[in-house]
């Protein structure tokens, strides 16, 4: 199959599932609300997109969470199966979705513990994690159900006994639940385990997210698109990306690029911008870093409208900024929350071929035609 990559409308938020060539699916961050008055049935949609077991069960291969924002995880009791396999309920209606294999990141949890309250989903996101690691501690590594990587060292030893399911910073996953992927590789490039508690304190407060630079193939072509994903990393940890990579920058290079915490202008800049507004300064380090697109690049804000006011995110200023940055590569932009149409948004496609990245069109629904004869619907090369 032809692998491809959806970005799901979610407002200030993320979602995001890649198709890989095998049939294998990867869900990135979830963020499911109530449907009604504006808010896409986004749960309806991924089903769509999922199998079944041979018991009924629409899965995941893999979900990531980026980081324990809510978010990034809303909707996860209420939707995905957490616990044994042996204890799903067969009678949920409709039934919840089986998470194969987790990646996730103690490290993440450790930092956002200390600048702000877990949400339920995110608490339950970690108690599963952890039941999976004590499995892996048990009995090793365990069947589809059970399975976990942790992405990043802990400090103070607390991962280094993990062995297989341990996954380093700079290291490749090649592998989906246990099964070697011929067109897939997967490059953790953060978090990052800091030097010193001082280092620590910086990276806690800069959103500390789970990096990964995919490599999705088809055909004969291994590399065929690159996908930067940063959940919602902040500015430190942009700089010091272009710290570790200016000279050789090839780890940050992509075809397709996330835009990190939805758009914000703090993963490009220290300064605020509800309070400079146009006298805020980008940073040069953690633009260069976010700015290695390849020609014909496209760029995606998961983010609610982006509007030229001091809210943030999204924020204007920083759309102006990938906007240079896609421009400068013949690229595009676009923004979930108006495609096709402010009024009626749609899953935003990607399909992979040997050739590259291509976008899936497809035609706004025949409520939207009005609008998009007045101009809302019109898709020019950059896309608000």
């Amino acid at each position: 199959m032809a692998p491809e990559i959806t970005f799901f409308p979610v407002g200030n938020g993320d979602m995001t599932l890649i198709k890989l060539e095998s049939g294998r699916t990867i869900l990135i961050d979830t963020n499911i609300r109530e449907p009604g008055d504006g808010v896409r049935d986004v749960a309806k949609d991924l089903r769509g997109e999922l199998k079944k077991d041979e018991g009924g069960r629409p899965y995941v291969d893999v979900m990531v969470l980026s980081h324990p924002d809510e978010d990034h995880c809303r909707g996860l009791e209420a939707e995905f199966h957490l616990g044994a396999l042996s204890d799903y309920c067969d009678d949920a209606t409709p039934k919840k979705i089986v998470i194969r294999e987790m990646w996730s990141s103690p490290l993440i949890f450790r930092r956002a513990s200390k600048t702000h309250k877990l949400s339920a989903d995110a608490k339950a996101w970690n108690r599963e994690a952890k039941r999976r690691v004590e499995l892996f501690r048990e009995n090793g590594i365990g069947a589809d159900g059970d399975r976990v990587l942790v992405l990043g060292e802990d400090k103070d030893g607390k991962t280094d006994d993990l062995g297989d399911v341990l996954v380093k910073e700079g290291e490749t996953i090649r592998a989906v639940c246990g099964v070697r992927q011929n067109n897939f590789r997967a490059l953790l490039l953060a978090p990052l385990l800091a030097d010193d508690d001082e280092e620590d304190e910086v990276l806690s407060k800069n959103e500390s997210s789970v990096i990964v630079n995919y490599a999705i193939g088809a055909g004969n072509n291994p590399d065929a698109v690159k996908f930067l994903s940063g959940g919602d990393a902040e500015v430190a940890i942009w700089e010091r990306q272009w710290a570790r990579h200016k000279d050789n920058p090839a780890p940050l290079e992509y075809n397709l690029l996330s835009t990190p915490h939805h758009c914000s202008w703090r993963s490009l800049s220290s300064d605020s911008w509800s309070d400079l507004r146009r006298k805020a300064k980008v940073n040069p380090d953690a633009r260069a870093a976010l700015s290695q697109a390849l020609p014909g690049a496209t760029i995606v804000a998961s983010s609610n409208v982006i509007k030229d006011d001091d809210v943030d995110p999204p924020c204007i200023r920083a759309k102006e900024e990938y906007d240079a940055i896609a421009r400068d590569a013949r690229g595009e932009f676009w923004n979930t929350s108006t495609y096709l149409s402010e009024d009626n948004q749609q899953p935003l496609k990607f399909e992979v071929s040997e050739g590259g990245l291509k976008r899936v069109k497809k035609r706004a629904d025949p409520a939207t035609t009005a609008a998009s004869s007045a101009g809302l619907g019109k898709q020019p090369l950059m896309h608000g």
